[in-house]
């Protein structure tokens, strides 16, 4: 393939708001719009006003404890109130935030490994209210303490090639790197987002996605500079917390509108499309205008699910290494594209179809901290980012992604498949909610299928793959399954904080079991099979981790 690039099709630049400098800068006084928080079993609220004064308040206390201008601030904690004000209160002091997945290292090592000024935790092992690890539970008190100091020092302001935040990759390729983001690639993936969905009065965003997750920190950045609503859950109390906040955007991921649509079709749904469309709102709350989804692969039939019902789910592409690359939006939406390239992104192919992201203001053009040889292997001479996911773009400008380098088994029959296609096939079956394919180096692809609840009946469910299989070309055929002895999950490790497969992991798990199944179905996938060559799928032996495998009882790492 020779290298290629997209056509050229993007809009005018948005126009850019300086959205890091007004937060951090600016007084909010924005009594009529909320921000609403979970607190345990209850849903509070404040003005962002209330907000805004309580995070100076926090930046008071952080310049006393020597903060200053540039220093770094680190968080690691699940989503809860004192995380938005820690950030807000770093960049008020023109510091900026080190955003920690919590549970996956030992916070006196990160603030070691990242030169942190203080890193605040939720871990009650390691924070203290003294010394450089602290517990991010003071933190409340001193937002909402009016006796406390509140006069800060003068802004030095933020430079565009300043650095505002450093945050890590998910981990689902390898150990997490850490990547320093500069802020005027913030303020041109916030404008381009605003420009395409121009949230605003009336609008209340509902985020539940980590918040080491940076993108999801910029809604906390729209609602104080643009006036909106904004909701702040995690991944267990999201679904409640729709129907109590009303939002009219959720910033999701598939995984969450799987869970959504599997709730709505057990409680049985109305078969015309505006009954459907009622159902979606009302479990949402009954305001939603539109649906954000990215981070993972969205299947059709979920997309056709919501969007067929008039609630419209928009798909896009991005990286930790490129943000927002690409978004479906209203004017611009294909179904099974992840949209078209933001105006101050590019993209080409390499000879190999591998997609290379180029930006006006890149991220940064190498990590903070990361294994050798990472730098080299994913960020040009040119800046540009070399993603190693595989796509195309077609006629009219929209992106596709087709499925990821290391997404291609290679059997032993000299066959090459692309298994993100066949596993969304396997996906569609009754009772399967995930699977992950193998078959490197063997002679046909077996399945580790992810229960969607209880237990699947073997026999009907080697019928239905000898169905699916005759619809598949002969190199995506799945001759193998093995049942999951419990659903892939963050918990147990099989799906990363974005609700991607760890395939590694999956198959490491349930490495005996797969190799039991090719030992007693010994047939070969040259592409000569019968449409009626048997399928055998066997569940796992292999017993539930349950709970948090990767972890200690202390929820570190113990390979760290």
């Amino acid at each position: 393939m020779t290298e290629q690039s997209a056509p050229e099709r993007q809009a005018p630049y948005a126009p850019v708001t300086d959205v890091v400098s007004a937060v951090a800068r600016g007084v909010c006084r924005d009594t009529l719009h909320r921000f609403h928080y979970r607190d345990g079993a209850a849903v509070r609220s404040l003005s962002l006003a209330d907000l805004d004064a309580g995070a100076v308040r926090v930046a008071a206390r952080l310049d006393a404890l020597g903060v200053r201008a540039r220093d770094r601030v680190g968080v690691m904690a699940p989503n809860r109130i004192e995380w938005v004000l820690l950030d807000l209160a770093a960049l008020k002091l023109g510091a900026v935030t080190a955003a920690i997945e919590p549970g996956r290292h030992r916070p006196a090592a990160m603030a070691a490994e990242l030169g942190l000024r203080l890193l605040f935790t939720s871990d009650p092992y390691e924070g203290s209210g003294a010394g450089a690890v602290r517990d991010i539970g003071q933190v409340r008190a001193w937002a909402f303490d009016a006796t406390g100091p509140s006069a800060l020092p003068p802004h030095p302001g933020y430079d565009p090639a300043d650095l505002c935040a450093i945050k890590q990759t998910s981990g689902s390729t390898g150990p997490p790197k850490s990547m320093e983001v500069t802020v005027a690639s913030v303020n041109q993936s916030m404008a381009a987002v605003q420009d395409m969905f121009h949230h605003g009065d009336g609008d209340n965003l509902l985020v539940f996605l980590p918040l080491y997750f940076l993108q999801q920190r910029f809604w906390i950045y729209s609602a104080l500079v643009h006036g909106h609503d904004v909701t702040l859950a995690d991944r267990a109390t999201a679904a409640d917390t729709a129907p109590v906040v009303s939002p009219t955007v959720i910033m999701g991921v598939p995984g969450f509108y799987e869970q959504v649509r599997a709730r709505l079709e057990a409680e049985g749904l109305p078969g015309d499309r505006a009954g459907r469309g009622e159902a979606i709102q009302r479990a949402l709350g009954g305001r939603v205008r539109y649906l954000w989804t990215g981070s993972a692969p969205a299947g059709r039939q979920m997309l056709h699910f919501f969007n067929d019902a008039g609630v419209p789910l928009y798909e896009g592409y991005g990286l930790t290494e490129t943000c927002i690359v690409s978004k479906n939006h209203p004017g611009a939406f294909r179904l099974g594209s992840v949209g078209r390239v933001l105006p101050h992104k590019w993209v080409r192919f390499d000879k190999d179809g591998v997609l290379i992201v180029g930006s006006s203001h890149p991220l940064n053009t190498r990590y903070t901290s990361a294994p050798p040889g990472a730098d080299e292997r994913t960020f040009l001479p040119t800046g540009e980012v070399r993603t190693y996911d595989l796509g195309h773009v077609d006629e009219d400008g929209f992106l596709y992604i087709d499925g990821r380098v290391d997404d291609i088994v290679s059997l032993s029959t000299a066959l090459n498949i692309l298994v993100p296609a066949v596993e969304e096939r396997v996906r569609e079956l009754p009772g399967v909610r995930d699977c992950a394919i193998f078959g490197d180096g063997r002679p046909y692809l077996a399945a580790v299928l992810s229960p969607a609840a209880g237990d699947l009946d073997a026999e009907a469910l080697a019928r239905d793959v000898s169905k699916l299989n005759r619809e598949l070309r002969h190199d995506q055929r799945v001759y193998g399954a093995v049942v999951a002895s419990e659903p892939f999950s963050v918990r147990n490790g099989l799906l990363n904080a974005q609700y991607k497969l760890v395939r590694a992991r999956i198959g490491a798990r349930y490495a005996a079991d797969l190799e039991g199944v090719y030992a007693d179905h010994p047939v070969c996938n040259d592409g000569t099979l019968a449409d009626d060559t048997p399928v055998l799928v066997r569940t796992a032996a292999t017993e539930p981790r349950g709970g948090q495998p990767e972890h200690d009882e202390h929820g570190k790492d113990p390979q760290k």
